[in-house]
């Protein structure tokens, strides 16, 4: 209680110093009432019996008012991930946009890339009816924590048949000076009917200490909408990174998402899909790296609201050290869900005898005409296939290394935008190769 009743405190200071249109006054007070009446999760709640959040509720509560750019030029942002491609780009530091550092350049008519916040001040209508569209009293605790704290963030508006031929990155960088420095950026996407575009979403951390960024992204796509997004965190390991996703997607909808998830030292992805008109194609696909003493969950709802739907989730993560993974994954077909399509999967590869996985694939089907599958796999490398590509005159350790490198390709494979996946590629590749025991010549039978 204690660790809660700093943050309600925080909020009575905090409530006072913000303009804010007066529709959003009661979303803040209902998301600090759904905070409040939750509290911080335990491993005694279900949904998080693998992922202990202690040390986050442990942390000074410095929800940082105000960010530092001293350490930033453009230079270094264009030496960042991504940002060398060619992209309407938008730097948040500590949760609040940098205009100097920005670049959202010319963009069609109608289309909107920018400040959440300057939204907020200048045009609040365009967010009055989407920001947050899923109730207050079905968030989870750090959403409702996000809905009541967030300052800033990303908005997109894309009108009907709206084609944007680069994508838009939105760089989140936190410069943690201080232990418990904390952003709760909020991210908004309205894609109408027919509209087409890549989304970027990368967060880093300068600064070594203890930060926490409670980050919640909400996708809108009206019908025939196609949107493909990818998220990279690759935060300090000091950081804690919690994110909720929620997607809302409308009739002949295509959306794909991609997360990769490599830093901080616990990290999150909350995803809530609701496939709510018939038609929809959706694709979640996720790749995690975790090492030393890291945490990595993806924890995912796939709600088959509407008939004619495919949803398909791949998740791959290489452990090293003593590290830690976490997959859960449930599939809800609603009863007018019929001709449901749904896979998903699960596959984990351990490079150490101390890494753990802790996976829970589900399904709760109450439609009878559909097509729902689920696996998961735990292990390290299979010693037939190094012995079948020896035996192809390859040595032991050029072997693992294919085998590897092919583990996380089947993920990076997947994103459509080139530019982005190869540069992922590139990044998964070094760090790969930086851990020695992808050369070791030993191998282990799953």
């Amino acid at each position: 209680m204690k660790e809660t009743d700093l943050r309600l405190e925080k909020f009575e200071w905090f409530d006072t110093q913000t303009r804010q249109p007066a529709w959003l006054f009661p979303l803040r007070k209902a998301g600090l009432a759904r905070f409040a009446e939750l509290g911080f999760p335990s491993p005694r709640h279900e949904d998080w019996r693998f992922t202990n959040v202690a040390p986050i509720a442990n942390l000074p509560f410095q929800p940082v008012f105000k960010p530092s750019t001293e350490r930033l030029d453009p230079e270094r942002i264009a030496n960042s991930t991504f940002g060398r491609l060619e992209a309407a780009r938008l730097v948040f530091v500590d949760g609040h946009c940098v205009a100097e550092l920005s670049a959202p350049g010319r963009l069609p008519p109608g289309v909107v890339v920018g400040s959440l916040a300057g939204v907020l001040a200048r045009q609040p209508g365009l967010l009055e009816k989407n920001l947050g569209r899923s109730a207050p009293d079905e968030a989870g605790p750090f959403a409702a924590l996000n809905l009541a704290f967030f300052q800033d963030g990303a908005f997109i508006l894309l009108p009907p048949g709206t084609v944007l031929e680069t994508p838009v990155h939105l760089q989140f960088i936190s410069t943690a000076k201080q232990t418990g420095a904390t952003s709760h950026p909020r991210n908004l996407v309205l894609a109408g009917a027919g509209s087409r575009a890549t989304v970027l979403e990368s967060y880093a951390s300068l600064g070594g200490a203890p930060s926490f960024t409670n980050v919640v992204t909400e996708f809108v796509l009206d019908e025939g909408a196609a949107l493909e997004h990818c998220k990279f965190q690759n935060e300090d390991l000091n950081a804690f990174h919690i994110a909720d996703l929620h997607l809302s997607l409308g009739p002949n909808t295509d959306l794909t998402s991609h997360s990769i998830a490599t830093g901080a030292r616990l990290s999150r992805n909350n995803i809530r899909a609701c496939l709510a008109g018939p038609g929809v194609q959706c694709v979640l696909n996720g790749l995690y790296l975790t090492r030393a003493d890291q945490l990595a969950d993806h924890h995912m709802v796939v709600e088959h609201a509407a008939p004619r739907c495919a949803s398909h989730e791949y998740y791959n993560g290489i452990l090293e050290d003593r590290s830690k993974g976490v997959f859960h994954g449930r599939i809800l077909v609603r009863p007018a869900a019929q001709k449901t399509d749904a896979k998903q999967t699960n596959k984990n590869l351990l490079l150490s005898e101390e890494a753990t996985v802790d996976t829970k694939p589900q399904l709760e089907i109450y439609a009878d005409d559909v097509k729902c599958t689920h696996g998961a796999t735990v292990g390290q490398l299979n010693e037939e296939s190094i012995f079948y590509l020896r035996s192809r005159g390859l040595s032991a350790e050029t072997a693992r290394r294919m085998l590897i490198h092919a583990f996380a390709g089947e993920i990076l494979e997947r994103i459509r935008h080139k530019p982005a996946r190869e540069e992922l590629d590139r990044l998964i590749w070094d760090r790969l190769e930086a851990n020695p025991q992808v050369a070791e010549k030993t191998t282990h039978h799953v």
